[in-house]
């Protein structure tokens, strides 16, 4: 994933930290947006791309633990690098056991700083696009007939077409047509990647 594909959010209320941690992002070639509490970062209208949250701990108001639970409480899967010149181990712990990626103290370290959200970035655009795969497997889904479930069901255990003709008491030749169109109406071209689905899916 290169730098242009996702952005960066920062949340200090340190305007000094927010300019260089903003300068380093961008000097990287990240897209970064900045906010100097999290009252303002909740109020932004975040597009739909991947990101990471960088986001100090101790700020008056919201501070970054309770954003952190507001954005849980919202389902946001956003991820967050904790930055801070005030947390101590519970805090950390804590931080991370509610699904922060990292904790860093200050001053951070630049290159670690970037590797980690880079890391950050790159598992979140793997989450949307798995999250975009199943949601279009099961609106795809939803497309089957009856039959073609039923038949879709006994192909995913390694059944073959004799064998599922024999269960439902249907000709091979119906079995093979209903078959093509299961792959058709999912867009598949492969039985492996139907029992992927499936599995991921936990239809199987």
């Amino acid at each position: 994933m290169t730098s242009s594909n996702g952005i960066v959010f920062i949340v200090d209320d340190d305007a000094s930290v927010r300019s260089m941690v903003t300068r380093l992002f961008r000097t990287s070639g990240w897209k970064v947006e900045s906010f100097a509490s999290a009252i303002e970062f909740l109020d932004y209208d975040r597009p739909d791309a991947p990101g990471c949250l960088v986001l100090d701990v101790k700020m008056p108001g919201l501070d970054g633990m309770q954003l952190q639970q507001r954005l849980s409480q919202k389902h946001a899967d956003l991820p967050i690098i904790f930055m801070t010149g005030q947390g101590d181990i519970p805090m950390s712990v804590k931080a991370m056991k509610a699904g922060a990626v990292d904790f860093l103290p200050k001053p951070v370290n630049d290159k670690e700083l970037l590797e980690k959200v880079q890391l950050a970035i790159q598992s979140h655009a793997n989450q949307e696009k798995e999250s975009h795969e199943m949601k279009l497997f099961h609106e795809r889904c939803d497309l089957l007939s009856n039959r073609e479930r039923e038949v879709m069901s006994l192909v995913i255990t390694g059944m073959l077409n004799k064998q599922i003709a024999s269960r439902l008491g249907i000709t091979q030749a119906t079995v093979k047509a209903h078959r093509g169109k299961v792959m058709n109406k999912l867009g598949l071209t492969s039985v492996a990647d139907l029992v992927r689905l499936c599995e991921r899916a936990k239809l199987s």
